[in-house]
């Protein structure tokens, strides 16, 4: 391990702070000066933004010949935004506020889209027309939300950012310096999360960890860094339902734009691989399945529940380096999973269903 690794490491973080930093804050504002509420900004220029690395690391997977990297990406970071993004930002952030607009629409949209991805892909390749129907889709929930959140009252706005966005302080600044904090933003987001990919894959190498380990874990984790700082600094600072949109919104763009863009421009069709098909797009559709109850408990991710994301986050990363290291725990661990911990994880989703039709949970700033 070189003294680069630790200067790698430096700089990435420092860029992850002060990127979500800058494209919180642009962000916010940007949301107060057009009149569009701050989840609509979290789930179109901010998920956009943040999904930047899963696009760069695709694309270029794709025209390298690895086209099933591309999708394990996707499915990975997507596992990730949910589990372990919003995981941490409500542990950290004491819970989070979930926009009526997500349980009702977007959760509903994420979760079509997953299954979509896996009708497609069960003859295991995503070839040009896919991913230009990806695109199409993506056009069109843009113009949706977009025109959709116009016809709600900018107060919404003001009410929920009236001490960090009053007039006085909106004055201070402009649009266009608004758009280069969010342009900053967006560009240290992506030196940081890259920065840190390489310092953690020198590091694992060096403890002798397998290269297969490593594209499960660093790569996976390293792409949703960004999403990661984003939401966590916006729950931090009491803009949850941004960090929530961000989330979410960075699923949305990752099956939509990062993998119909790649699909679309690939010198060859994407392929799904059956392992992919048997496990990780599945619990894909397991994660934004157990999203409906989570968020409509109040309208709220409790901390607990972002404790219990994280939990489902390690036990999945677990599986996968059992299962990469064919360890001869691996049965054991699968009897486990199957016999205990699912059962109990819906007995208690079906709690937090029916205790959800309670009143909208008020979490203090």
């Amino acid at each position: 391990m070189s003294i680069w690794t630790a200067v790698f490491f430096v700089v990435g973080v420092a860029a992850l702070v002060l990127g979500a930093e800058a494209l919180v804050r642009g962000s916010a504002r940007l949301a107060a000066r057009t009149g569009l509420t701050p989840v609509v900004i979290g789930l179109t220029v901010v998920a956009f933004g943040t999904s930047a690395p899963e696009l760069a690391v695709s694309v270029g997977a794709s025209w390298r010949g690895e086209t099933d990297l591309a999708v394990g990406n996707v499915v990975g970071s997507n596992i990730a935004n949910v589990l372990l993004v919003l995981g941490i930002a409500a542990v950290v952030g004491g819970g989070l506020v979930v926009a009526q607009r997500i349980v009702r629409i977007d959760v509903p949209i994420m979760l079509a889209l997953s299954v979509l991805v896996f009708v497609l892909g069960l003859d295991n390749r995503l070839g040009r027309w896919e991913g230009l129907l990806f695109v199409a889709l993506l056009i069109a929930y843009i113009s949706w939300t977009v025109v959709s959140s116009r016809r709600s009252t900018a107060d919404v706005v003001a009410t929920e950012y009236d001490e960090a966005l009053s007039a006085e302080r909106l004055r201070e600044s402009t649009a266009l310096a608004d758009i280069g904090f969010v342009l900053l933003g967006l560009v240290l987001l992506v030196v940081g999360s890259q920065a840190l990919v390489e310092a953690a894959t020198d590091l694992a190498r060096a403890l002798d960890v397998s290269e297969l380990v490593i594209g499960l874990t660093v790569v996976a984790i390293g792409t949703s860094l960004p999403e990661v700082a984003t939401s966590v600094l916006a729950a931090a600072r009491g803009q949850r339902d941004l960090a929530v949109g961000n989330a979410i919104g960075s699923n949305l763009f990752n099956i939509l734009a990062v993998l119909g863009l790649t699909a679309a421009v690939s010198p060859e069709a994407l392929s799904v691989p059956d392992g992919a098909l048997t496990l990780d797009i599945p619990v894909m559709i397991a994660v934004a399945i157990a999203c409906l109850p989570m968020f409509a408990n109040g309208y709220a991710l409790l901390r607990w529940e972002g404790a219990m994301f994280l939990a489902f986050y390690a036990a999945y990363l677990a599986w996968l380096v059992i299962d990469a290291a064919d360890h001869p725990f691996k049965n054991e661990y699968a009897i486990a999973i199957v016999g205990f911990v699912l059962p109990l994880s819906v007995v208690t989703l079906v709690v937090i269903a029916v205790r959800g039709r309670r009143k909208p949970v008020s979490l203090a700033s």
